[in-house]
């Protein structure tokens, strides 16, 4: 028997192999095919299941294309409802893998579909658990994504307190728990960055998996703190159960090369969203005019599903050369499958073409020290409330990334705006945004909160309510 994580960094999302006697598993797949066929064949196995732990909400999966272009057959737990054809197993049925078999687990709390599939080896010792989104390292599912479901969150989060309880905690302490996130992945709080542990670890460590916990402790836990999801959840959640283009497709229409004539030509008739995804620094320097930057080496797809309402929006890329095709796939996992080419030779074609260009003008921390010396400024923090509330310049104020489009009707397009993040990348996007919608007067801060803190402009630090006399 072979089992490999195969772990996505960018999606902090876990797919994972399994191969017996020349029969290969592949659990929670993302939407390129590729590699798992590729990793079969070099085992010389085939593929017989595609194991759904659910119907995801961060990304597209690639059940569907990898199902019609190997055989397998797509299976889902108890209670899935999907467009294309599939097998939806029962609770506790056994498939066979080889000489290994795979235990259906139906885990429902994070959505009422959810599933954890139980590996029991060639001896029959039970060894692995793929959980999925019901349980993660140091955290569960939140319980707060299912899609057009009469439920709560509360009565999900007792669903969920149950399947934790009858379903997982009584295995043994030596199962591994496969998750199929970790840190930085929407779908739960406060996540693990270890991708595995044991199952007798958790138990000890996880908060949700104290013994003494009462059903109405962890509802309130679980249910606290829960930030709005990403707006792009549920598309994905629908394309996931209904089925999708072919990636294939989705390719041949977005790989396509545009001389600068052919690209203006495309923003001009369909309205097309110019996507520049090279970094924040280089990004600044020059620019096509209303292009929203989105560096392709940060938190890509998360952002432009946060951002882009639109999953059918056209778009066209500025990318970095070479890298085009990896730009349309990370769109395309998370469901935005609507690219219409490329800028051929990127920004040194459109500026030898002389075509007009646009530039960002961005200052060091000490050069925005010095700046604030001199007189007021109107400071925007582009950081979470929760970054914000943990430590701020005194002056800023706290203008979120993830809600731009809600209140960028609080500012003034005649104010100039000295706008910075963390780092320097969330900046850069909220920037190209107030721009590309007619606010001229912005000032990046370049290195972000971390290099504001090393210097000596004011900070204030969160005072715990509860502290205050």
């Amino acid at each position: 028997m072979k089992l490999e994580q195969i772990y996505t960094g960018c999606l902090a999302q876990g797919a994972y192999y399994i191969e017996s006697k020349g029969e290969a598993i592949i659990i929670d797949p993302l939407r390129e095919t590729t590699p798992y066929i590729e990793r079969a064949e070099k085992d010389g196995a085939k593929i017989k299941y595609i194991l759904e732990t659910h119907f995801h909400a961060d990304f597209v999966s690639g059940h569907v294309d990898l199902a019609q272009k190997t055989g397998a057959t797509i299976v889902f737990g108890p209670n899935a409802e999907t467009g294309f054809e599939a097998y939806v197993a029962k609770d506790d049925e056994i498939l066979q893998l080889g000489d290994v078999q795979i235990k259906v687990l139906h885990t429902p709390g994070h959505t009422m579909e959810s599933t954890s599939y139980l590996l029991i080896d060639e001896q029959g010792k039970e060894t692995a658990l793929f959980s999925g989104d019901t349980l993660f390292i140091g955290d569960v599912g939140r319980p707060d994504l299912a899609v057009k479901t009469h439920l709560t969150r509360a009565d999900l989060a007792a669903h969920l307190y149950n399947s934790l309880r009858k379903k997982i905690m009584p295995l043994a302490d030596d199962v591994i728990v496969y998750p199929a996130h970790g840190a930085g992945s929407a779908c739960g709080k406060n996540m693990s960055s270890e991708t595995f542990d044991t199952l007798g670890n958790q138990k000890a460590t996880n908060y949700a998996l104290r013994a003494d916990m009462t059903q109405e402790e962890f509802i309130k836990e679980v249910t606290s703190g829960l930030s709005k999801p990403p707006q792009y959840f549920p598309k994905n959640v629908l394309m996931n159960r209904n089925g999708y283009e072919s990636l294939d497709v989705v390719f041949e229409r977005g790989i396509v090369a545009l001389s600068p004539d052919a690209f203006e030509g495309i923003a001009n008739e369909t309205g097309a969203l110019i996507l520049d995804t090279r970094a924040p620094q280089v990004f600044k320097d020059a620019f096509v005019p209303n292009a929203i930057n989105i560096g392709i080496d940060g938190s890509f797809a998360p952002w432009v599903g946060a951002l882009i309402v639109d999953l059918k929006q056209p778009i066209i890329l500025v990318t970095e050369k070479g890298r085009e095709k990896e730009v349309v796939t990370r769109l395309a996992r998370v469901g935005y499958d609507n690219v219409l080419g490329y800028l051929e030779n990127g920004m040194e074609a459109w500026i030898n073409s002389e075509k007009e260009i646009d530039q960002m003008i961005s200052i060091s921390a000490t050069d925005f020290e010095q700046a604030l010396v001199k007189g007021d400024l109107n400071v925007l923090d582009a950081r979470r409330a929760n970054e914000y509330l943990s430590e701020h310049i005194v002056v800023a104020s706290n203008f979120p990334l993830d809600y731009i489009n809600e209140n960028i009707e609080t500012l003034d397009k005649n104010k100039t705006y000295h706008i910075h993040c963390a780092g320097g990348y969330r900046s850069m996007i909220t920037s190209s945004i107030l721009k590309a919608r007619g606010f001229h007067n912005l000032v990046d801060i370049a290195g972000g909160f971390k290099a504001i803190s090393e210097t000596a402009i004011p900070k204030t630090d969160f005072v715990c309510p509860s502290t205050l006399s």
